[in-house]
């Protein structure tokens, strides 16, 4: 029969049940470059952590997430936030979702997410302003009309109980829905320690016409949980450095009834995507977010002399943010001879509103107080033996005379342009050249009391050039060397926009240059090995005009360095066998005497050298094991150097069993041999004890 009286023929529709990646490896990014790349031709050190990872090691938060991250650590966001420190910058702004910036203070969750991205060094071309260490990108799980639908319930130690669902259904070939959603009521190994999440996040897919894609998403997230500021130090040294206090594990600091964070999200997100084919798109990227976040602390402060008694201190905080940012890209290629180019452009827009309120404590003193000192209610000495406590706190703004407690209103406005072109000379020869600018104006109420009239409003204005360049050489197709420079700016404002002076708000903002050199080799197809190189200056620092204290001017030259070089290893080994490897060596110190901080001193909480193994072997397609061992050489609690964080190695194992396709379960056992460690800190008398030998089975079911 010819060809074109041939009968239509209607098939049966195939719906695909959706299989998450069962690997460690990742070959592609689209955030790196706004473009679909693979990772080894971009200039740049990059760490994914899968979503594979995560359910094996049970990663349910950043900091857990970055466990196996070289070149990253945490700090202790003083019980109520996530804080990291990538490579030896200190950071609780540095967090994007889908390449938007998600900037407010909390504990991010990992119920909803794909993937995240560990981007390391200056990322200002891509992702704007701040990120001088590097910044963490999550990639959230979204409708794509592939089905599913998975349970998971976890308990353990420390009455650990968590549940979250993943429900996926194409209703049409134009029409995909998704939901995602935890719920968690749990205890900690800490005395009187407390966390509740929940979470839901429903999305949408729209296929618009054959080439536009639709992705409409909305996220409610809410984490309460007690503000933890871990143990205080001795006041004495011992073998030349101060040590965190001996005391039990479980003992708590201070009234762990009072000391409370809760944060409300509400996020709205939207994609837009239009293919007109030849590699032409344009994508537009909304996000629409409203925090809500406040936490009171009763903690500790410094212990007497003799090690008998600790001060409490208390305040509590309010912080209410709206952020509105757009995003459009457009993403072409050309040839010129024999050069292939392919060209992103793009344009974004940003506001944010922010509201502070900081009320101090005074403590209630004499009769029927826990506290020993009979004046200067601002603190509360208890013995260092029983700091456990609930004392009487009345709390106020207190921010007479114009200083003290913050009280403000912000506005800040972002605009942006930028432009990169990903250049092929040849199969083994290409670059990447990119540049944006970026005007970020912010407008600041003072509303401290006492604050003269023309101190209120303070403004700033900043211009921002971010450069990117970088070169790839592949010698072959499955190894690439490469050299690379960034730019990125931190302006007065802080990273959380409430840091504007009178004194500084006409200094120009903070600059941070990073250079690097790595590699990065494809072993064999599932298994990829990097390695990195790189100096990252920092300079702009604002320091008291020697000739007028009322005065901040910019320090010449650079006020600190990071010498470093971090090795990763992710994939498969052997078909049973998978790993993920790390290590990183950091130089991170003052090279210029900055107020009252000298140089030479070591970047808090960066340790010299720090490692991470972890290794996954099936027996079968039943039964697996796997044992993983993290190593912190010695660090400092923070810049003073005068407390010490000694070195550590901690041991993980987990045992997987796969009843059938459906049912599933784990078992994973943290520190396995309960040894005693401090992670993190915010303060020299502020600092994490590790928790002890814990364990947590988690029952997997997908229908």
């Amino acid at each position: 029969m010819p060809a074109a009286e041939k009968e239509a023929v209607d098939l049966d529709t195939i719906r695909v049940r959706g299989q998450r990646l069962n690997t460690y490896q990742v070959e592609r990014s689209t955030s790196a470059t706004k473009t679909d790349t693979l990772l080894r031709d971009v200039p740049q050190a990059i760490t994914v952590i899968t979503g594979k990872q995560m359910r094996d090691q049970a990663v349910q938060g950043m900091a857990d997430a970055v466990r196996y991250v070289p070149g990253i650590g945490t700090t202790q966001g003083e019980g109520n936030r996530d804080g990291l420190v990538f490579r030896g910058n200190s950071s609780t702004a540095d967090f994007f979702v889908d390449g938007m910036r998600d900037d407010v203070q909390y504990y991010r969750d990992t119920y909803n997410i794909e993937r995240i991205e560990a981007f390391k060094g200056p990322n200002a071309m891509i992702f704007g302003r701040g990120s001088p260490g590097g910044l963490l990108n999550r990639v959230t799980r979204t409708a794509d009309w592939r089905e599913a639908l998975n349970l998971g319930v976890q308990f353990g130690s420390w009455q650990k109980r968590r549940a979250t669902a993943d429900y996926a259904h194409p209703f049409s070939d134009a029409f995909a829905f998704r939901v995602t959603g935890v719920h968690e009521d749990s205890e900690g190994f800490r005395d009187g320690y407390e966390a509740m999440r929940r979470g839901l996040n429903p999305t949408a897919a729209i296929h618009a016409g054959e080439n536009t894609l639709i992705t409409l998403g909305y996220e409610y997230f809410r984490d309460e949980r007690t503000a933890d500021r871990g143990i205080p130090s001795y006041a004495t040294a011992f073998d030349g450095t101060r040590h965190p206090v001996t005391t039990d594990r479980a003992t708590f600091f201070g009234d762990p009834e009072a000391s409370r964070a809760d944060v409300e999200v509400n996020a709205f997100n939207a994609l837009v995507e239009h293919d007109f084919g030849d590699g032409t798109v344009l994508r537009n990227r909304t996000r629409v977010a409203d925090y809500a976040k406040t936490y009171q602390n009763v903690f500790p402060g410094n212990v007497n002399a003799a090690g008998t008694t600790v001060a409490l201190s208390a305040y509590n905080n309010a912080t209410d943010r709206k952020n509105l940012f757009n995003q459009t890209d457009l993403i072409f290629s050309a040839t010129t001879g024999a050069v292939e180019h392919k060209f992103m452009t793009g344009i974004e827009f940003g506001r944010q509103d922010t509201d502070n309120l900081r009320r101090s404590g005074l403590f209630a003193l004499g009769a029927g107080s826990p506290c020993l000192n009979p004046t200067g209610a601002s603190s509360c000495l208890v013995p260092l033996t029983s700091p456990t406590v609930s004392p009487i706190v009345v709390y106020a703004n207190n921010s007479s005379g114009g200083s003290g407690d913050a009280r403000n209103t912000g506005a800040a406005e972002a605009a942006a342009i930028y432009a990169q072109d990903q250049i092929e000379f040849s199969s083994q020869w290409s670059a990447i050249v990119g540049l944006r600018y970026d005007r970020f104006d912010v407008d600041f109420t003072d509303l401290r009391t006492g604050v003269a009239a023309d101190r209120r409003q303070l403004s700033s204005s900043d211009t921002l050039w971010s450069p990117r360049v970088g070169v790839v050489f592949k010698p072959r197709e499955d190894v690439s060397l490469y050299a690379s420079y960034g730019m990125t700016y931190l302006p007065r404002s802080g990273e959380q926009l409430g840091s504007l002076a009178f004194n500084s708000q006409s200094l120009d903002a903070e600059e941070f240059e990073n250079t690097e050199v790595g590699a990065k080799w494809e072993i064999r197809p599932g298994l990829t090995a990097e390695a990195a190189a790189f100096r990252l200056d920092r300079s702009n620092a604002a320091i008291t005009d020697p000739d007028d204290s009322t005065r901040l001017i910019l320090l010449e030259g650079n006020s600190q360095g990071v010498d470093g070089v971090e090795l990763s290893l992710a994939g498969k080994l052997a078909d049973k066998w998978q790993v993920i490897g790390s290590y990183a060596w950091l130089d991170a110190r003052t090279v210029r005497t900055v107020g009252t901080t000298p140089a030479g001193r070591v970047l808090a909480q960066t340790p010299e050298h720090s490692f991470g193994l972890w290794n996954r072997y099936d027996f079968s397609d039943r039964w697996g094991v796997a044992l993983g061992a993290t190593y912190r050489s010695e660090s400092y609690a923070t810049i003073s150097n005068a407390v010490t964080l000694e070195s550590h190695t901690r041991y993980d194992g987990a045992v997987f069993y796969r009843f059938d396709e459906r049912f599933s379960a784990q078992l994973n056992i943290e520190n396995l041999f309960d040894k005693a460690y401090y992670p993190s800190a915010h303060t020299d008398n502020n600092i994490t004890p590790g928790a002890p030998r814990s364990a947590y089975v988690t029952l997997n079911f997908r229908f």
